[in-house]
């Protein structure tokens, strides 16, 4: 009987663990649907609703992203999706005389720093940061550009995944880092183990595929250049030594010694985290991430970059991959600028100026623009 009424007794036990573990599942798929259920009524009513800019704004941040890229689809005609895109990708340029944009960009910046803005320069840069209304970016002026120069992850030949940032800057003994150029990610998956488009490292052609992209690099003489769909005799002739393509229609600002041209979007309204680089007249070169993807920060559009970057005086600038390769590293930026440890997260104790917005570690990245020390 003993026996007996031991072994009911294990029965029970076994039936409710069952039985907890049954209603434990239950409840949490339920609330994983009833999510997924507001979050497409939600997307549903911003994509179909009344209002013709919010739903431009949703589709282009969504395209923004390899991984949602699809979603638009879910409830607009392709017909439709393309248009928005299409017509997100219409310039705008505002010309401005060298003379004037000089003069404009001088008397902002003495407004905001020093006579001399190089007298409280650490590792002979400057780091700033911007709250704009929908982002917050991180900016480095390095004061000698031959100093950034492209770092690869691999020799691109042997099938090597991409390197993580952290993984390149103590590779290459770099004092600041931020991600560079296109690779194959095919919704969010890419491994970075090659470019896309024209690549240049340390003087040598490193990549070329024959693939058209805005090229964006440095040539011997240090000038920064972002132009749009270059070949490699192009490239050559002007004596590139390391140079990133992304996508196209990325080239933000140019000039001719003569003029600045702004290049902005007519309708590109599609909010991300960002990343860029420019050049200021004497030099200087501007490295620029923003966040994105997060309730206190949705992220920055292509004409906020513009905006930021003529704010420092920028005189020719492209736009680097954004989204989840966004990133900006300084070693002990925090300890530098003296930043409390406990306002940062992991990845940020590690040297991300950047909160890291991703389902995933900091990727993968066949390039990136580094900064050797001093």
């Amino acid at each position: 009987m003993k026996s007996n009424s031991t072994k009911k007794k294990k029965r029970n036990n076994g039936l409710r663990a069952s039985t907890v573990i049954g209603r434990t599942a239950l409840v949490f798929f339920t609330i994983i649907f009833i999510l997924l259920f507001t979050l497409a009524a939600l997307c549903y009513t911003l994509l179909t609703g009344p209002s013709p800019a919010m739903r431009d704004r949703v589709v282009l941040s969504a395209m923004q992203a390899s991984a949602t890229k699809w979603l638009p689809g879910l409830f607009l005609d392709d017909a439709l999706v393309d248009e928005i895109c299409e017509k997100s990708a219409n310039v705008q340029e505002e010309v401005i005389a060298m003379g004037a944009f000089k003069a404009d960009s001088d008397e902002e910046k003495t407004q905001e720093t020093p006579a001399d803005e190089w007298d409280s320069a650490i590792d002979g840069m400057i780091y700033k940061t911007y709250s704009g209304a929908t982002y917050k970016a991180y900016m480095l002026i390095v004061k000698d550009p031959s100093r950034v120069y492209v770092g690869t992850s691999s020799d691109y030949k042997s099938g090597q995944i991409g390197a993580r940032i952290f993984d390149i800057v103590e590779r290459e003994n770099a004092i600041a880092a931020i991600n560079g150029g296109e690779f194959e990610d095919t919704n969010g998956h890419g491994t970075g183990n090659t470019p896309v488009g024209l690549t240049y490292s340390k003087g040598s052609c490193v990549w070329n595929d024959g693939l058209r992209r805005t090229f964006i690099g440095f040539d011997s003489n240090n000038v920064l250049h972002a132009v749009e769909s270059i070949t490699k005799a192009e490239a050559d002739a002007l004596g590139m030594r390391d140079a990133v393509s992304f996508q196209t229609g990325n080239v933000l600002i140019t000039n001719d010694n003569e003029n600045v041209t702004l290049y902005y979007s007519e309708n590109n309204v599609g909010m991300s985290q960002r990343t860029a680089i420019g050049q200021r007249a004497d030099g200087a070169v501007i490295l620029l991430v923003t966040d994105g993807r997060s309730a206190s920060s949705l992220g920055a559009t292509k004409n906020d970059l513009i905006d930021l970057l003529v704010s420092e005086g920028a005189v020719v600038a492209g736009m680097l991959d954004g989204g989840s390769s966004a990133m900006m590293y300084y070693r002990d930026y925090y300890t530098k600028y003296g930043i409390a440890a406990s306002e940062l997260d992991e990845y940020q104790k590690q040297g991300l100026t950047n909160k890291y917005k991703a389902f995933t570690k900091p990727r993968h990245i066949p390039t990136y623009f580094l900064v050797k020390p001093e």
